[in-house]
């Protein structure tokens, strides 16, 4: 698949640059007050992969579903979820996208698509199937998505929701970020064919391996992937390479531990999908130095005041602990 992305105007640029941004600034502040403990639940960032969840977001319909991993923050944030109920569930509040009982692992936003996130490896991937089964079932015309890591590719639910996908031909689409590493172990360890994608093929699932960088090839391939998908065609695995800047879990560094490879993050820096976003803008489409500031600043303002919401919200009261629970009835 060579898809082109000439047809992505200066206000798809504008759009797809803030997402990226916003999910950068947003988990950099993440980062900075992690360490006072205000935040109450572990904390997987996605820094340096913000192209996959920008890109691959632009090219659905706000009634398109998906859904993610423990790593959720920054297709929360693509999707269109609601900054001040991201960081009031960070913080454990009343007001947070999951009343303050799911954290920075279970973000959720049904009112923009993102229908669940979870810690456990994998998981989502078969609800994901399940859901564009049920939309086929009804009639619906509708997408989903399910995003995941490299990692989950080594559970076995991963091969039998692409093989009841195939068999049942649903409108899904599988997103696989694949940044190396499954927590410390990177995929020559684990896999003895290494291109991830190739592991539908047997079950009769189209895939593809492409760049993870470059938001404008994300969106192009993801588009053309959805306009299949959509009309009928074969569900397809996107496998889109990527490389996460911070360690597995939490805001620090590890690439100077031994199973990291420094080497690779110099060069996943050097191309950073937002510099690269904006070398484009600036060459082809006029945008200046100042614009990009008077953006960076509009974001940073926005996350402010969701700092600032967080901060101020009430924790959730004590009667609210069995709300929202399965009760069996006797």
């Amino acid at each position: 698949m060579t898809p082109s992305s000439s047809y992505l105007d200066s206000s798809a640029w504008n759009e797809l640059f803030r997402k990226m941004l916003k999910i950068r600034l947003a988990e950099s502040r993440v980062a900075e007050i992690y360490p006072t403990d205000k935040i109450q639940s572990p904390v997987h960032l996605s820094l340096g992969q913000e192209a996959i969840a920008a890109g691959v977001c632009h090219a659905l319909r706000p009634d398109d579903h998906i859904y993610g991993t423990y790593r959720g923050h920054g297709i929360f944030i693509a999707k269109g979820g609601d900054l001040k109920k991201a960081f009031a569930e960070l913080y454990a509040k009343n007001t947070g996208c999951c009343r303050g009982k799911g954290g920075s692992m279970h973000y959720v936003a049904p009112e923009v698509g993102l229908m669940g996130c979870s810690a456990i490896v994998a998981s989502t991937i078969p609800v994901a199937v399940g859901d564009a089964f049920a939309a086929k079932y009804l009639g619906l015309d509708r997408v989903t998505v399910a995003f995941f890591g490299d990692g989950a590719v080594g559970e076995g639910v991963f091969f039998e929701s692409l093989n009841f996908a195939a068999l049942k031909q649903v409108p899904v689409i599988f997103v696989l970020e694949n940044n190396n590493y499954a927590v410390h172990s990177c995929v020559k360890e684990r896999h003895k064919v290494t291109e991830l994608y190739k592991f539908g093929e047997g079950l009769g699932i189209k895939g593809i391996r492409t760049d993870g960088f470059d938001v404008a090839n994300v969106y192009a391939n993801m588009r053309e992937a959805v306009q299949t998908v959509r009309g009928g065609g074969s569900p397809m695995v996107l496998e889109f390479m990527t490389h996460r800047w911070a360690e597995h879990v939490g805001p620090g560094a590890d690439h100077n531990e031994k199973y990291r490879d420094r080497a690779l993050l110099n060069l996943a820096i050097e191309r950073d999908s937002i510099q690269m976003a904006k070398n484009t803008m600036k060459r082809g489409l006029g945008f200046s130095d100042d614009d990009f500031l008077r953006i960076e600043n509009e974001l940073k303002a926005e996350i402010d005041e969701a700092v600032g919401f967080a901060e101020k919200s009430p924790i959730p009261d004590k009667k609210e602990l069995y709300e929202g629970l399965f009760k069996e009835r006797i």
